[in-house]
């Protein structure tokens, strides 16, 4: 009979071979935006399912579990690998289609390129025109522009919703939306009712923030408050907050080095980074992904990122962010088995990475690592405090608009879905809709295709951010910037990777489960005005 020792070695040694065939094939399809590597994704990503759709691996497992005399660390192991086959006990021709599926979209987000008035127009050429063009009616040319690609892929992926949802049934979940939460070890009741606390708790700082946005947006478009549409926001989705003059901060890094930068920051605490950029993709080019992420190709230090760099403030927090992921990545313990040697949750390592791309609005940060004067930092200080307040809940009331939504379009992805989105926006995002709603604007959103029940994860990520930037300066290091710090996370939170629940990582650093008080209390308050 088989050992429990054999059983682990045998499917920790299938999984590696298997998780990195996947993670190349992603790389090479991400980076060329060649259908051939769209296909072989699919079929990578199949293969790898279909490791954990064995239900003699998945009976196996169970018994395992129960038996007694069963150590911590296999425990961990057989607890991660249930959820992973809970979720993929499937016919294989189900997980080959949901791949298929999920693959062709993906390919056509990276390619579509959207054309105003003849010119093609990049995400970094939107997001610029919504940045710093005064032309209204180019920026609402743009806008618009941004959200068709939503009207190209909505047919599919609405079939991929409710093929997703088939596959949750199948497997004794009402819907997909459902089982993703289960899987991920998340108590879905408990998020919303954080999520609606969050709503209540930051309501009267958001209405008076946002309501001094629009009168500065309508004094510089020389319009009424009253008439502020999406295309006034910099980001199509009111993800961000505009800048203002004196927040603005991308003069500072005209001719100035990122890369160099986020070394520098990385390197003072004792983090190295640097050796990661050989096989990373950085700046930006045709037929490559637009946007930025971070993957562990093989788990034994060939860990990449992508981005789309240019010398402004949005990619410097960008990069910051991603090689935040990129730390926790490289650092895991080797000696772990392979099941193991992962982040414990997507919400701890969002946590980091968001540690690390705010220091882009820290005072402590510009003057040190971006070398700006101590005398215009101390200007900058209070209106960059109130900045990073804004974003953060425009970020919070975005993050809880996708996920409210998401939730619906798995429950009932026959209703109204773009009524609904314009619904969900004005009502939690307070964005005045435009004329017409009857387009699919939501699914313009990649991560519907491509990250599916994902995008709670990030304001997860920004609470034990919150929590672990406190815990950090009141009881490690009140400079942020040291070795002391770098060895706490490389130590406490970084090395014991996927050995621990998420929530006992957090608790075993801080000294307390995930607590949202520490995300209010910095956030949340409104600001007394002199």
């Amino acid at each position: 009979m088989e050992t429990l020792q054999t059983f682990l070695k045998d499917i920790n040694a299938q999984m590696q071979v298997l998780s990195k065939d996947g993670a190349q094939a992603s790389w090479m399809a991400q980076t060329t935006g060649d259908p051939k590597w769209a296909a072989k994704l699919s079929e990578a990503e199949t293969r790898y399912k279909l490791l954990f759709s064995s239900k003699d691996s998945y009976e196996k497992t169970k018994q395992f579990l129960a038996t007694e005399n069963v150590t911590e660390i296999e425990k961990r192991q057989l607890q991660l690998l249930l959820s992973a086959m809970e979720g993929n006990q499937l016919p294989e021709e189900v997980i080959a289609d949901l791949s298929k599926r999920s693959s062709e979209l993906n390919l056509l987000f990276n390619t579509y390129e959207p054309v105003v008035d003849g010119k093609k127009y990049s995400a970094n050429d939107i997001r610029e025109i919504l940045v710093n063009s005064d032309d209204q009616e180019l920026r609402k040319k743009v806008w618009f522009a941004s959200k068709e690609v939503g009207k190209v892929v909505e047919k599919g992926l609405l079939e991929l919703v409710k093929k997703r949802n088939e596959a949750a049934q199948l497997l004794g979940f009402d819907n997909y939306h459902q089982m993703g939460f289960a899987l991920q070890e998340l108590d879905r009741d408990e998020v919303f009712a954080i999520f609606n606390e969050l709503i209540v708790q930051s309501d009267e700082a958001y209405r008076s923030m946002k309501k001094e946005l629009d009168e500065r947006l309508a004094t510089k478009f020389g319009i009424n408050p009253e008439d502020i549409r999406p295309w006034h926001y910099v980001d199509p989705f009111f993800q961000e907050a505009p800048p203002s003059d004196s927040t603005n901060l991308d003069p500072f890094y005209k001719g100035k080095d990122i890369v160099q930068i986020t070394t520098d920051t990385f390197n003072s605490m004792g983090i190295e980074i640097d050796d990661l950029y050989a096989k990373s993709d950085l700046f930006p080019r045709e037929k490559k992904n637009p946007t930025a992420f971070c993957t562990d190709i093989d788990r034994e230090g060939d860990v990449r990122v992508l981005c789309n760099l240019t010398e402004d403030a949005y990619w410097m927090e960008t990069n910051l962010h991603e090689f935040g992921h990129a730390a926790y990545f490289k650092y895991v313990d080797p000696s772990l088995p392979f099941g193991l040697r992962t982040v414990s949750h997507t919400l701890t390592t969002e946590a980091i990475a968001m540690l690390f791309g705010k220091m882009g609005k820290e005072p402590r940060w510009l003057k040190r690592f971006l070398q700006v004067d101590e005398a215009t930092v101390n200007e900058l200080a209070p209106e960059l405090e109130k900045y990073q307040q804004l974003q953060m809940l425009i970020s919070v009331r975005w993050i809880i608009t996708f996920v409210f939504f998401e939730k619906e379009l798995y429950e009932n992805p026959d209703q109204d879905l773009n009524a609904l989105w314009w619904k969900t926006v004005s009502e939690v995002q307070l964005v005045t809709p435009p004329d017409s709603t009857d387009n699919p604007d939501w699914a313009a959103k990649i991560h519907f295709t491509l990250a599916p029940i994902y995008y709670q994860n990030y304001l997860l990520g920004e609470l034990m951010a919150a929590q672990l930037h406190r815990h950090i300066e009141t009881e490690i290091s009140p400079e942020f910037f040291t070795k002391e710090t770098g060895e706490m996370l490389i130590k406490q939170f970084f090395k014991p990777a996927a050995l621990y629940h998420w929530n006992e990582k957090i608790s075993r650093v801080t000294g307390e489960k995930l607590n949202p008080i520490h995300f209010v209390d910095v956030y949340c308050k409104t600001q007394v005005k002199n």
